[in-house]
């Protein structure tokens, strides 16, 4: 059995930078708090876990002494402003490309304009974007809610970043059917979401069997995993090499493998070496 990796996989730069930052505090000697999980993959948290950085839900559970770290995704004006107030020390290690989205929905919002962000209002980042243009802004999941929307005034258009990007046209385009006014769209779906997801569809056409490394919770990872059905059936979204089934790749002579953006290199050697192994013994 051949394995054979996406052209695009694993750590994105934002994910890789925030989780840079966190070993840069502890090699300072920080006492590190996330605010929420640094990143959506429980195996490399765990990691984390083992150096001393802990996780926390409320800023309010932040101490004098201690650094606070705000994640990838980001956080609202005013949850930032409650762990300045308390931490000692503060980093910032949201996704460059997600503060692109939180000034877009900003500034159209001192402009009031109405905002309408294309992804799922229960993530994380998609709450702290809203939280820049609380009384402008609408996260939408699908073209489907456009009907619900009021009347909009010079609407900007963007999206979460790690949605596929079928889905934020589709909504952009339903948009202009709500507004006597020009639509501005910004496509902020972050490069490395899309060259993973471009990566991995190429890939499961010319494969018999899928793996895709990521979390469960995780956005980006899910998105593969619908990705490359669309081409190979016999796709499967794993977080460890445990998940792995002999029998489902009984028979198969090319896997692929791929993963979601917050997936360690670590992990993934340790899958793709767990799948040459079982290619071996069948």
């Amino acid at each position: 059995m051949e394995v054979l990796l996406a052209d695009e996989y694993g750590f994105c730069f934002g994910v890789e930078r925030a989780v840079e930052m966190v070993e840069e505090s502890l090699e300072e000697g920080d006492t590190v708090r996330t605010l929420g999980p640094l990143i959506h993959n429980d195996q490399e948290m765990s990691r984390l876990a083992t150096h001393g950085v802990a996780t926390i839900s409320e800023p309010v559970q932040i101490q004098r002494g201690e650094t606070a770290v705000i994640r990838a995704h980001g956080v609202t004006p005013q949850v930032e402003a409650e762990l300045r107030e308390k931490a000692s020390k503060v980093v910032d290690a949201t996704c460059p490309f997600v503060t692109k989205v939180q000034k877009l929905a900003s500034r159209a919002a001192a402009q009031d304009r109405h905002v309408v962000v294309v992804g799922n209002p229960e993530h994380p980042e998609m709450i702290g974007v809203f939280g820049y243009a609380p009384e402008h802004a609408f996260v939408i999941n699908d073209a489907s809610e456009v009907a619900n929307l009021p009347k909009l005034k010079s609407p900007l258009v963007v999206s979460q970043t790690t949605i596929k990007l079928k889905n934020f046209l589709e909504v952009a385009e339903a948009v202009k059917g709500k507004t006597d006014d020009e639509v501005q769209v910004v496509n902020t779906i972050c490069s490395a979401t899309r060259d993973r997801q471009d990566a991995a569809r190429a890939l499961s056409t010319v494969v018999d069997a899928f793996y895709i490394i990521g979390g469960r919770h995780s956005s980006n990872s899910r998105k593969l995993l619908a990705v490359c059905k669309e081409e190979c059936e016999k796709s499967f979204l794993i977080e460890t090499e445990d998940e792995i089934n002999a029998e489902d790749l009984r028979g198969v002579e090319k896997v692929g493998v791929t993963a979601g953006a917050s997936t360690p290199n670590w992990l993934i050697d340790k899958i793709v070496n767990r799948l040459k192994a079982i290619g071996t013994e069948n």
